[in-house]
């Protein structure tokens, strides 16, 4: 029976307004979450906590501390970027299912007087966000001329082509209730998801829209942002969603597993990309074509770090998500039909996995720098630009120099010459010869 060492975590954000994505670019506009999306999370925390703080759970975490927090055992990272606003507020509902008030949230005082935490014992749990301007590991796919490049590329393909017909009569009928907006295949994330959350916040709307419209985009808009977050190949730009978020993963999985660390739970509050590439890249969704596309609100992807049974000690992951509301279904990575191995993982993915900016530069193809940090081959073009402007300048100076001197010896010797003049020598009762200037 294997014991579960650590849990890694990948939850989507909870319910929002309309959120507008470039097709593309997909820079994103600005959306704000809601009560709706709060409760979502928070379902998703309390799932999370009977699943894997649970004593009674076969899946609970082995010496985690589950009443009150332990900060050095739990790390929390939020997407900052995009949708931030809506991800933060579904990652501190999430922490507030993981982790409720606790009246042992106390202290005594040197007066002996006892205090507990706002809120019946409420906790507050430390997240770090992280900024897509110094950190590209969960929005990865924005500023990305590579990707942009990926975009249309599938925009002009064959296969886009071909659905493009199909969905031609539904974008027809649909034209009446998105209000102006571009109905094509290639806009079809902002027609699918106005029409999503006007259906679930407008009641007027939800009776006028016909039946099976939503079901109709949410098919359209699976094959469009499944085929343009996952790529055939592991190293390819269509998985740079995936490729990126695998970094802070597998450093979070080395550190449950080989240095003695005390991490043991890693929450990744993150939008729906992600999924859609580590679905793929770890053939999670072979055997499951339903899975392919866009993740409902609340969902979560959770990644269990088992260790075996005596003598060997082996450690294995196991993988299971939850699509919004549904419950944990487990799934195989890379074609097992069992636990993979985590060392067999790691071997697959970690040559992939880009775990810095200047990486993600290189496979952007990228001028974009954070932090001010050049790539080496920006850097070099940028040393020869200031190298051409220094040597002209110094030549600049020189040559002024060289006039300025030329002009105060004319001026001193009283030869200054003007322009659109020549000059004659003529003699001098010194015997020196002075200038006389004509005018031509």
């Amino acid at each position: 029976m294997s014991q579960v060492h650590g849990v890694i975590v990948l939850a989507r954000n909870g319910d929002r307004h309309e959120y507008y994505q470039n097709p593309n670019n997909y820079a994103g506009g600005f959306t704000e979450t809601t009560p709706l999306g709060e409760v979502q999370s928070h379902q998703l925390g309390n799932i999370l906590r009977s699943e894997y703080f649970s004593k009674d759970s076969s899946s609970s975490i082995l010496g985690m501390n589950t009443d009150l927090v332990d900060t050095h055992q739990v790390h929390v990272l939020v997407k900052a970027g995009g949708e931030g606003t809506v991800v933060f507020d579904s990652a501190i509902a999430t922490l507030q299912g993981l982790f409720p008030p606790n009246p042992s949230n106390k202290m005594t005082l040197a007066n002996d007087t006892t205090v507990i935490a706002p809120l019946g014992g409420y906790q507050y749990v430390p997240v770090e966000t992280v900024e897509p301007s110094n950190d590209r590991s969960l929005e990865s796919w924005t500023d990305c001329p590579a990707f942009e490049r990926h975009i249309e590329a599938f925009h002009n393909s064959e296969e886009f082509k071909k659905k493009a017909e199909d969905a031609k009569p539904f974008l027809k009928a649909v034209k009446d209730y998105v209000f102006g907006r571009p109905t094509t295949l290639e806009n079809i994330w902002n027609i699918y998801d106005f029409v999503n959350s006007e259906l679930e916040h407008n009641q007027s709307y939800a009776y006028r829209l016909p039946p099976t419209y939503k079901e109709q985009a949410q098919g359209f808009v699976n094959f469009h942002e499944n085929g343009l977050f996952h790529d055939k190949e592991l190293g390819r730009i269509g998985n740079i969603a995936g490729r990126t978020i695998l970094s802070p993963i597998l450093r979070s999985l080395e550190r449950i597993a080989f240095n003695g660390d005390p991490l043991q739970f890693l929450l990744i509050e993150s939008t729906y990309q992600p999924f859609i590439s580590l679905m793929h890249m770890a053939e999670l969704v072979n055997g499951h074509p339903e899975l392919e596309g866009v993740p409902d609100y609340g969902s979560a992807l959770a990644i269990e770090l088992r260790r075996g049974a005596p003598p060997a000690h082996r450690d294995f992951l196991r993988f299971k998500f939850k699509n919004g509301t549904s419950g944990f279904e487990t799934l195989h990575a890379f074609g097992h039909h069992g636990d993979i191995p985590l060392t067999e993982f790691i071997y697959r993915t970690e040559n992939y996995a880009i775990g810095s900016n200047r990486e993600w530069e290189n496979a952007c193809n990228s001028q974009y720098t954070p932090f001010g940090i050049l790539g080496k081959s920006a850097a070099n073009v940028q040393s020869i630009g200031t190298g051409v402007i220094a040597f002209f300048f110094l030549l600049g100076l020189l040559i002024f120099s060289k006039l300025v001197r030329r002009h105060r010896a004319n001026k001193a010797e009283g030869r200054l010459r003007l322009p659109g003049q020549e000059y004659t020598q003529v003699p001098t009762v010194d015997g020196k010869d002075r200038p006389i200037g004509r005018l031509v």
